[in-house]
């Protein structure tokens, strides 16, 4: 390879390396949370108006979302009414002079007195269009969002679809079966659409284990364009087993009270997985790395409440929220959005596009204005060129193809043209 090329690829990257960490501006945290009978027709004869006091949840939840502040709070056991949708968003959450908050469409054509929902900053997301799934036991939804960032005007955004579900609880075989057949029914639609991108899957699993058939289902699909990554990575029997106390969610208490379930915390049932396009951050928005976390779960709670010990990884007044609004853990997640802010990519970017990810074969379709040459470089993330190609194009439409012979992860593409235009690309290699 030429000292000319190399250097090239040098200081491509360089400008790379700035112009994404000058991008890398804003946040998206996402809290997933079960609200145990946000209602007042739960159908369970302990959690009554008494026992499950919708004022008092109200004020609990209030304090979570205030200390957490999330961009998104995807929630399960909602009351399947818009009245109930509506009286978390305006009695909990846009109080105090916040106004900004927003909630998706209501859904619960599976039936049932509870149901999904997701509120989210309106400041930052605008929902783009929303989904469900019936299946035999409640709804699977889905709500994607574009993101408001500067150049929204032009068209520059970056989109991304939040999928909520509650699955069918209980062990034995035929509990697994039917949470698998939930499932099927959300990986078939996605992967049906042809459409990989950014999305994430939350809600509470009611799984017991990592080799459970759901989540054998969800993180080793078939196709590995849709399938789903565990932020944690920590397969395992996770039920009662201290040695996963740190990703223990449900129970909040350890004794029997009312509608709560007791027993201490010791399931992993609430989850958030992401897709690999966020997971290896291939389409401008990645996972924030050690941001994954259960709100107030310290790994010392194995079979204990969430106060007692006293729990010193949050404010005591979120700790007893925690404890008296539900029986299950928040689970948090920060994503990183690399939308534009004041800083515009190289011109030659409205021209080039990469297939992404890429397996067998990298491919490039390029639109060249004129007759020129061009420097095509394959990167690794720490800068290291593997590949790199001249071309001669003439005027017009070019689809180029290269071998890949790489593995897995994330890699950069640089493309430059004789007269100093250029672009950076990311991929992800399958």
């Amino acid at each position: 390879m030429s000292t000319q090329i190399r250097r090239f690829c040098t200081l491509l990257l360089l400008s790379f390396m700035t112009v994404y960490a000058v991008c890398a501006q804003d946040t998206i945290r996402m809290m997933q949370y079960n609200l145990m009978y946000y209602t007042n027709t739960s159908g369970v004869s302990d959690c009554n108006v008494m026992t499950n006091n919708l004022d008092n949840k109200d004020a609990h939840i209030k304090t979570i979302f205030r200390y957490v502040q999330p961009t998104v709070m995807c929630v399960c056991e909602l009351g399947s009414n818009n009245q109930y949708a509506d009286r978390l968003l305006n009695n909990a959450i846009n109080t105090d002079g916040i106004d900004y908050y927003r909630r998706g469409p209501l859904t619960s054509q599976s039936g049932g007195t509870i149901a999904n929902m997701i509120y989210y900053d309106s400041r930052k997301l605008t929902l783009y269009k929303s989904a469900n799934i019936t299946t035999a036991y409640r709804d699977i939804n889905g709500y994607t969002f574009y993101y408001n960032a500067d150049d929204l005007a032009s068209g520059d955004t970056v989109f991304t679809t939040f999928w909520i579900a509650h699955l069918k609880a209980g062990t034995g075989n035929d509990n697994e079966q039917h949470r698998l057949t939930q499932v099927q029914k959300l990986m078939n639609r996605i992967s049906s659409s042809g459409l990989p991108g950014n999305y994430t899957f939350s809600g509470d699993f009611n799984v017991y284990y990592s080799d459970e058939p759901a989540y054998k289902e969800l993180t080793e699909y078939s196709n590995s364009l849709y399938r789903f990554y565990d932020p944690v990575n920590s397969p395992g029997y996770w039920h009662n087993n201290g040695q996963f106390a740190s990703l223990h969610t449900q129970s909040t208490h350890s004794q029997d009270a009312d509608c709560f379930s007791s027993g201490g915390l010791d399931d992993r049932f609430d989850i958030i997985l992401v897709s690999p396009y966020i997971y290896y951050g291939s389409d401008r928005i990645h996972l924030v790395e050690g941001s994954y976390h259960a709100l107030g779960q310290d790994g010392m709670r194995f079979n204990g409440s969430v106060v007692s010990p006293t729990n010193s990884s949050i404010p005591s007044n979120v700790a007893t929220a925690l404890y008296q609004q539900s029986d299950h853990l928040p689970v948090i997640m920060d994503m990183a959005i690399d939308a534009h802010v004041g800083v515009r990519e190289p011109q030659l970017d409205h021209f080039v596009r990469v297939v992404n990810p890429v397996r067998e074969t990298l491919q490039i379709n390029l639109q060249s204005e004129g007759a020129a040459q061009y420097v095509i470089s394959l990167l690794s993330m720490d800068g290291r060129i593997l590949a790199s190609y001249q071309e001669e194009l003439d005027e017009g439409p070019h689809q180029l193809r290269y071998p890949f012979p790489f593995g897995k992860g994330a890699y950069l593409v640089c493309v430059q043209r004789e007269n100093g235009s250029k672009t950076v690309k990311k991929l992800v290699g399958f």
